[in-house]
Order: C-alpha cells, then structure tokens, then sequence
C-alpha cells in the first residue's frame, strides 16, 4: 500500500475516541481504525523505512495495571524508529493533527550518567548547544522532562545547567491540520523534519553509557 495521505476519518476517528473511550466504541469503530489510522501510518512509515530504518508501530491499547485512568485505548496513534535505546524519530497521529520529532524519552540510569557527562564537556556539550539552537532557529521546538533543580553532583551554575536539568530531550513541531497532511506529499514533509532532527539523533547515538 502506498501512503496518499491520512483521511479526515482518522482525526475524526480519535476526537470520537476522546469523548467515548469505551471498547463498545473501539468494537463498533474497529474498521475505522484499521483503514483510516493503522493502514496509512504503516504505509508513511515503509516510505520512510529506506532512509531511517524500520519503526514500530505502537500498539492502540493502553497498558492499565498500575494507571489511575483506566481507559482502554491511547488517543493517538505513534511510530518510532529506534537507533539507539530510547532514542530515535517519531511521529503521531492524534485529534490535533499530526505531529514530528526525535531524540530520547527513557535514558536509564549509565545513558543519563553518559548524556550529563557530555553536556559538561566543552566540546560536545556546547556542540549540543549550537545544533540545538539551530533547531530551534528552523521553527521546532526543544523540549523534555526537567529536574527542578541541578542533578546531584552538578554545579548549579554551570553554563549548560538548562540541558543537564534535562531527564529527556526532544526536537519536534505540531503540523496539525495543515491540508498537507491529507496527500502523499506528508512524506516529503517527514522526512525533512526528520533529517533536521538528524544531528540530535546523531549526538544523542554517540553516547557511550558505562554499563556494570
């Protein structure tokens, strides 16, 4: 299946889930989900596969044991491509629209260790400065989980002390409901968003966490 865009079924299909998140609704909406979301996102991906590699495309149901909302199913739909352990390129489908980034969301503790050391030195801390800040100057947006404070350890007046707050570290924008994103040309405008990404992707794969 080649990608030709994502439906306005899907966006519909997760403002509905949003307000009726039931699997009464998922059994009688099932279809809609398969054709409208699933079937696009993996075809986007394939396109995408040659450069970036494979991604996984999440699975819709929520995982409950230990959650206070115990409601069944994500509202939006996610893929990943992985590089490095919970680092890599993103995107998403949800009721605003579609959305792109990179970079890391679960850095245990020898890659947090890894990351915090890079960002003190002087060469590749303040090489994550400038690639980030060109980024940025390109119209995405950087952003993560932050400690309040300085991570243990670390001088709280140290000049990068914003980036070791840091627990995770994204690059990304919102596309939302640009006409765009209901043609194949989506594709074109993925991939350029995450070749952009590239240089965080890149940084962030070259840590060397050390391990027991």
């Amino acid at each position: 299946m080649s990608f030709t865009g994502f439906p306005v079924a899907a966006l519909d299909f997760y403002d509905d889930l949003e307000m009726d998140n039931t699997r009464s609704f998922w059994e009688a909406n099932k279809s809609v989900y398969a054709e409208s979301v699933a079937a696009p996102m993996k075809a986007l991906t394939a396109a995408l596969e040659p450069e970036f590699g494979a991604a996984k495309v999440f699975r819709p149901y929520r995982d409950v044991r230990f959650a206070k909302d115990k409601t069944p199913y994500k509202t939006h739909q996610g893929a990943f491509v992985g590089v490095a352990p919970a680092t890599g390129w993103y995107v998403e489908v949800s009721p605003r629209g579609i959305r792109t980034g990179a970079g890391f969301y679960n850095a245990d503790p020898p890659t947090l260790a890894a990351f915090r050391d890079a960002i003190t030195d002087d060469t590749t801390g303040a090489r994550l400065q400038r690639l980030l800040a060109k980024i940025e100057k390109s119209g995405f947006e950087i952003s993560g989980e932050q400690l309040k404070t300085a991570p243990r350890g670390y001088d709280r007046e140290h000049p990068r002390i914003g980036l070791l707050r840091h627990k995770q570290l994204f690059a990304g924008r919102l596309i939302g409901f640009d006409p765009v994103i209901h043609t194949a040309d989506l594709v074109d405008v993925v991939r350029d968003d995450w070749r952009a990404f590239r240089p965080l992707v890149d940084w962030l794969s070259s840590l060397d966490p050390v391990r027991p």
